[in-house]
């Protein structure tokens, strides 16, 4: 038995190993490079360190071409705004579906829940169109609104199986004080689902920040569109790279905002990850 958890230690060690090596080998890549000037990358010594770091030379680049803060405001406030709401509504819909007495909640959550069932690119025209009618095309309020609804199905999935494994006794204590449904579930349920909350946020903030296709796609002005479209403005009008160190840079600074909510939310992201694992 000590023997078969050695091999089984020695296997997951190998296996760490390589996965690192996956993650860090492009990494490496794009932070080698991010510091050349174009003509040192076009040389083709891709390995090479640079000769001298032309980070300003790439920054000059990337304001010519993109209004990068702008898209950084955007993104954020998409991000947050969405995962917010999306959440909170994800738990209203969890906590009736398990807490309150109504009729085949199973039914109801397999009809929230059948939006993950299409590919999102089913909605993409569906959607364009209904925006283009009710004026929310390139607005911000259209893009919000559309990734709380994208959002909402796997939220609820998550949330609605953390509030089963939960117990009655709590909540009837507090309704025999005289507290409402929402306040049950405002001051008892919600603060309990702090860490399956944080890794929710996390997950809907990062693929509201990593969108291109819907960002691209519900949006067309520079001071609507979020992050990544406005990084692919860096490419040039055939889609070709014309400074990839500069395309580079730009989506390693692009990447920091995940990163750091990750730091943040790390104690309880860890915790809600087993929860959703569940």
């Amino acid at each position: 038995m000590g023997k078969l958890n050695k091999t089984n230690t020695k296997l997951f060690n190998a296996l760490l190993c390589i996965l690192g090596f996956l993650w860090i080998f492009p990494f490496s890549f794009a932070l080698v490079n991010a510091m050349k000037s174009g003509s040192e990358y076009n040389q083709g010594n891709f390995w090479d360190f640079p000769k001298g770091i032309a980070i300003s030379q790439s920054l000059d680049f990337i304001r010519e071409r993109a209004p990068i803060g702008q898209g950084f405001t955007n993104s954020f406030l998409y991000g947050v705004l969405s995962a917010l709401f999306a959440i909170f509504l994800s738990a209203l819909a969890a906590y009736g579906l398990t807490k309150l007495d109504i009729k085949k909640p199973f039914l109801w959550f397999m009809i929230i829940y059948s939006g993950t069932i299409f590919p999102l690119q089913m909605y993409l025209i569906p959607v364009y169109r209904m925006f283009a009618k009710f004026g929310l095309y390139d607005t911000q309020l259209g893009l919000i609104i559309f990734y709380v609804a994208i959002s909402i199905p796997f939220c609820t999935f998550v949330l609605r199986n953390f509030f089963s494994g939960l117990g009655d006794e709590q909540s009837e204590a507090a309704r025999i004080d005289g507290a409402n449904d929402f306040q049950i579930f405002y001051r008892i349920y919600l603060p309990m689902a702090k860490a399956p909350i944080s890794a929710l946020f996390l997950f809907q903030f990062s693929f509201v920040w990593n969108d291109l296709l819907f960002g691209l796609t519900f949006s067309k002005s520079e001071n609507i569109r979020p992050i990544m479209p406005v990084l692919s403005q860096l490419n040039g009008p055939n889609g070709a790279t014309t400074n990839t160190p500069a395309v580079l840079l730009a989506c390693g600074v692009a990447s920091i905002p995940t990163l750091l909510i990750y730091i943040l939310l790390n104690k309880n992201f860890e915790k809600g990850f087993v929860m959703t694992g569940k």
